[in-house]
Order: structure tokens, then sequence, then C-alpha cells
């Protein structure tokens, strides 16, 4: 893992990279939505989410003239295994998002920020700034106010958040290879060939449970496959590599912040004031890091 701590300490990046990182989680923070819209197993909808736009994503990386093989053999394991740990993740995250509300869903299932913000300062060997540690409590108090807001711990909705919170570690360890590995590959190559490992282990899990594979509504899955897929991990994968895993930990709190609302509008689950403080801390801890880089 000697190269994961090569990492530069600061990357470059312009405001267009940055709304590319929030447009690829709010698309992300959506896919519980889609998820219990859909009327296949939730495993099988995750086998559909990363099996359809495998043609397109392929194609993506060939028309951006961006490698689709010739990969050394080590920087190719590194993305199959990132794809491998996103398919754990995937299956474990939509059990979760049938079990439990979607703020808790989505909160619990980006829980691997933590682990790669922590990563991040490892990787660089060193402390984080004041500034920094700033953002991150900003960060965490917000997103602890959010979980206790709408984590609402019974025996109906336990199960439910364990799993997704094993997704969010599993999440964590999709991220951070990735990363590595997007200093020198293209975004839409990584993303074709991660979502090639994730497929037949998804369909593998889905059959081994038992759910309906063949939906009889096409149009969740669809649309799960072009949001969540193409669009939300699209954009991320291409803004890996124009931000420090800070940056990336940090916006991924923001998916939280989504899935609330989300659920207050798909779904009527209850919104209220400390829900929109819990909201305001994490945005706050956006803009403390963006200026944490910017004196930097």
């Amino acid at each position: 893992m000697a190269e994961l701590q090569s990492l530069p300490p600061q990357r470059s990046w312009q405001w267009r990279h940055f709304l590319a990182l929030l447009a690829a989680n709010a698309a992300l923070a959506l896919g519980p939505w889609w998820v219990r819209m859909a009327d296949s197993g939730p495993v099988s909808a995750g086998f559909w989410r990363c099996f359809l736009p495998l043609p397109l994503l392929f194609a993506f990386a060939r028309f951006s003239g961006q490698p689709v093989s010739g990969f050394p053999r080590r920087t190719l394991l590194i993305v199959l295994a990132a794809g491998l740990f996103f398919g754990v993740d995937i299956a474990s995250w939509h059990i979760g998002i049938g079990m439990t509300r979607l703020g808790n869903a989505t909160l619990f299932g980006n829980a691997g920020s933590l682990i790669v913000m922590i990563w991040g300062f490892v990787a660089l060997r060193r402390r984080p700034h004041w500034p920094e540690a700033l953002a991150i409590l900003a960060a965490i108090a917000g997103a602890a106010i959010l979980f206790g807001r709408s984590l609402e711990i019974s025996t109906r909705t336990l199960a439910g958040d364990l799993f997704s919170l094993f997704a969010g570690v599993c999440y964590a360890f999709y991220l951070i290879p990735l990363q590595t590995a997007r200093g020198t590959l293209g975004n839409w190559s990584l993303l074709a060939w991660s979502s090639l490992a994730s497929t037949p282990l998804l369909l593998v899990i889905a059959l081994a449970l038992g759910e309906p594979i063949w939906p009889t509504t096409w149009w969740p899955v669809i649309g799960l496959a072009l949001s969540s897929q193409v669009l939300g991990q699209g954009l991320l994968v291409y803004s890996l590599k124009h931000f420090r895993p800070l940056v990336i930990g940090l916006m991924l709190l923001t998916q939280p912040v989504i899935g609330v609302l989300a659920g207050w509008l798909a779904f009527g689950e209850a919104v209220g004031g400390v829900d929109l403080l819990g909201m305001a801390l994490v945005a706050s801890a956006l803009v403390i890091a963006r200026a944490s880089e910017k004196s930097a």
C-alpha cells in the first residue's frame, strides 16, 4: 500500500470540479428512492444498477481516449478489488434501505466518510490543522444531529441501520483504492472495470437470497442505473483526482441531508428544526474546508 501514502498534500481543483462532486453526491443520495420504487429485489436492483450501464461506461471510456485494457496488473487488481467492495456495499445498503428510513440508510451508508477523512491524514503523515479539525467537528456534529433525529432506533429499524452501517464501511474501501488509481487512469475506465467486478457478485448474492431478478417495471432500475451509476458514480470518480480525502469525506456527508429531504418529499418522513441545524453544520463544514484549502 506504499503508493497510497504518496498522494500530494494539495489537489488542483476548480469550481467545476467542486460542482461535479456536489452533483455526484446529490445523485447518489437519491439512490434509495429508486431502490424503493423498484419491484425487483433490492440486491437485484443493485445488479441492474451496475449491469445496465456497462456498455455505456466502456463506450464513454473509449470515446474519451481512456484506456480500457493494458493496465499494469497491480492497477487492475486494485480496481477490481474496489469493485468487489462496491458490490458488497451495494448489496448491504440496498437491503438496509428497505428496512429503515431513507435518512437512516443514507447517513449510515456514508459512515465510511470518516474512514476516508482519517485515511487522508494517515497517508499524509500529519495531524489536521485547526481549520480542518474544525470542519471535521462541524461535519460530525451535523451528522450526529441528523443521526439522533432520524435514527429512532427500534427493533423495526435496527437491522436496516446495521446493514447500512456495514455498507458505509465497505464504501470507504471502494473509494480509497479508486482515488489512488485515479491518478493514472481515466474516470470512465475506472468506473467501467469496477462496475464489471461488482455485477457478478451482486447477481450471485441476489440469487442466493432468492430475490426476483427480472423487474416487471423497468423505469426504476433504469433510473437507478443512469442517476446513481452513470451520473453519480461517474462524477464522483471524476472528482477523486482533484480533492483531498478530507474534502471527499466531508462532501459524502451532504448525502444524509439530501436523503432526509428526499424521505420527507417522497415518503412523508418528518423534517424539523433540528434536522435543519444538522444540515447547516454539514454545510458550514464544507465552507470551512474550502477556506482551509484556499489559505493553504
